[in-house]
């Protein structure tokens, strides 16, 4: 056995006690540290997106899907969680050294204002890029309107949010310009149509042409599946100027609501042809000068009459 007393251990072991020994356990302290700091943000993503899955909109993700937003939601979270702890150690062990760390900390302290201002709006992108994916607001493929840009969505990461729309313009969105998001392809959705006849129509005629339309289309085996509510006859939407208003409403698969209200437009003019029930037509008044200058108002005659006159 050595004798402790005598150099060079003498020596060896203080400098050992009140160096080397706190030195290793802050290290130790920040290894333990960085190990929880993913346990702890895994599980705090891990019980709001199960909440979410099991009460909120994240219902119809898929395992994969869920798997794939926490794994992204604990990078993140654990990235800036163990920066921190990784600074804060190395800070401690400076200090341990006999280092000074004031102007350091002073340092850091200035730093950490400036970056503060210049990526405050980076912060707000990632913070509300990830409460989009625990909220399940959107996805990939969805339609939506966010930012005042409609459009599907091609890429979405906690930065930004990448829409095409109708006209195959690509728009990037940051994710913390989104106020609001409308989701247009969420489950279900609306076929909203409002359709004018003539005044003079028999309203009841015209109610039940149309939801005999509604029945057809919904019983027809292109959309039996994606049909849930047969489109029908709502209400008397307005008097109008021109003629009388119906409210069509109906109930289709989200994704489908386009399809379905341009097919049920085609069916209703179809049905209103058959049965002679009227839309009314705009008329325009047209002056015309006689023999003497004066000018005379007169109808413009429209396309029906034009094709009479020329046979």
């Amino acid at each position: 056995m050595p004798d402790l007393d005598k150099k060079p251990w003498s020596d060896i072991l203080p400098f050992v006690r009140e160096n080397v020994l706190p030195i290793l356990i802050i290290v130790i302290a920040a290894f333990i540290a960085l190990r929880l700091a993913r346990l702890f943000v895994h599980g705090i993503v891990k019980t709001l997106l199960d909440r979410e899955a099991t009460e909120g909109t994240a219902q119809e993700l898929s395992a994969v899907e869920v798997k794939k937003r926490i794994d992204t939601l604990d990078a993140l979270g654990a990235n800036t969680l163990q920066f921190f702890i990784v600074i804060i150690a190395g800070l401690m062990i400076l200090g341990q050294i006999g280092l000074d760390i004031g102007p350091a900390v002073a340092g850091l302290g200035v730093v950490g204002i400036a970056v503060g201002f210049g990526a405050q709006f980076l912060v707000r992108d990632y913070l509300n890029g990830s409460l989009i994916l625990i909220e399940n607001q959107f996805g990939r493929g969805d339609v939506v309107r966010v930012a005042g840009v409609s459009g599907t969505v091609e890429d979405f990461t906690l930065r930004r949010t990448t829409l095409r729309d109708l006209d195959g313009v690509v728009h990037t969105v940051p994710n913390g310009e989104i106020k609001v998001a409308s989701n247009m392809t969420r489950v279900w959705a609306r076929i909203n149509q409002d359709v004018t006849v003539a005044y003079g129509t028999d309203v009841d005629k015209a109610i039940e042409v149309v939801d005999n339309v509604g029945r057809e289309m919904a019983g027809d085996p292109s959309w039996k599946r994606r049909v849930l509510e047969a489109p029908r006859v709502e209400r008397v939407q307005a008097l109008a100027e021109n003629g009388i208003t119906l409210k069509i409403l109906g109930t289709v698969r989200a994704a489908d609501q386009w399809a379905a209200a341009g097919d049920l437009r085609k069916r209703l003019l179809a049905a209103f042809r058959e049965h002679g029930i009227e839309m009314p037509r705009p008329q325009r008044v047209v002056l015309t000068r006689n023999d003497n200058g004066d000018l005379a108002p007169g109808l413009a005659p429209d396309e029906s009459d034009l094709a009479a006159d020329t046979d």
